[in-house]
């Protein structure tokens, strides 16, 4: 009985190896391809040992380093001040929502879901962005529309409250005097820490990744984000290569327009990757925690 459970276990060690490598394999990929030179790729296609090693993609992107470096400031500090705002907007509406004896709870609860089901549309979020509350070309135009707040986030954590906070804790805790507020800070945000990590890192995402907003409400380069930089970049590169193939100009050739893709992809993704890192054991324990709440 042992030996079967350990051949099990070997196998599904060897099943979880074999998936980790083709999680991988497309990120080992794409950093080998971007240091790869572009004739290289052209004749022999992609390869995970580069035969012909190559920086010029990541040169050609950081000769304006900086606009780059502006570019990655301005996401860093949307995308961590966002995630704040976002995270505090939400957990002070899922927080209330989960307590049964909030007034007027079905209401708030309709309210929020009525806005999943029903939006005006861009065109009249553009115009009520613009000429109500005049946030083009100002840092509130990469922070607020479509990111500040979202409906499925606000019923996630809400669903998860009620889940997972027992209604005892809170109710000892104003047994011994604590308000509303220090019940939120000191008892329920200590053990919602998972969901917090989730949400943020989604939230995190959207910020980091959006270009949205740079494209319909930032005209000044100087606001720039890094996927707003990095898109308009790879729009003039193209434009670029088609006038110069058009004239017949050698120079088209000398554009690196694929290793620069996957240069782009790299620039854009590494971030992410790095914070993903620090916050993978929250995801961990929150998927411990709802299996075992069922």
């Amino acid at each position: 009985m042992v030996e079967k459970g350990k051949g099990f276990q070997i196998f599904a060690h060897m099943v979880m190896v074999v998936i980790a490598v083709c999680c991988l394999a497309p990120f080992v990929l794409l950093l080998t391809s971007s240091f790869t030179e572009e004739e290289s790729l052209i004749i022999n296609g992609y390869s995970f040992f580069p035969r012909q090693f190559s920086t010029y993609a990541y040169e050609y992107l950081l000769s304006g380093s900086g606009a780059m470096l502006r570019a990655y400031g301005i996401s860093i500090v949307v995308t961590v001040a966002g995630t704040f705002l976002n995270l505090l907007i939400t957990t002070l509406y899922a927080y209330p929502l989960s307590r049964k004896e909030l007034p007027g709870r079905s209401f708030f609860a309709f309210f929020l879901f009525f806005t999943m089901l029903f939006s005006g549309g861009l065109v009249p979020s553009y115009i009520m962005w613009t000429r109500t509350f005049h946030i083009q070309n100002t840092i509130f135009a990469l922070l607020i529309p479509n990111l500040l707040l979202s409906a499925f986030n606000v019923i996630m954590m809400r669903t998860y409250f009620n889940a997972n906070i027992p209604d005892a804790v809170i109710e000892a805790a104003r047994i011994d005097g604590a308000s509303e507020f220090r019940i939120l800070y000191g008892v329920v945000l200590p053990m919602a820490m998972p969901i917090l990590a989730t949400i943020g890192l989604l939230v995190g995402l959207g910020y980091w990744n959006d270009w949205t907003n740079g494209l319909y409400y930032i005209n000044d380069d100087k606001l720039y984000s890094v996927q707003v930089l990095l898109t308009n970049i790879q729009r003039n590169m193209d434009a670029l290569k088609k006038t110069a193939a058009a004239g017949g100009s050698i120079a088209a050739a000398n554009i690196p327009s694929t290793s620069v893709r996957m240069a782009l992809t790299v620039l854009g993704v590494f971030p992410i990757m790095v914070v993903y890192a620090f916050l993978q054991k929250y995801f961990v324990k929150g998927i411990a925690i709802g299996a075992v709440k069922g």
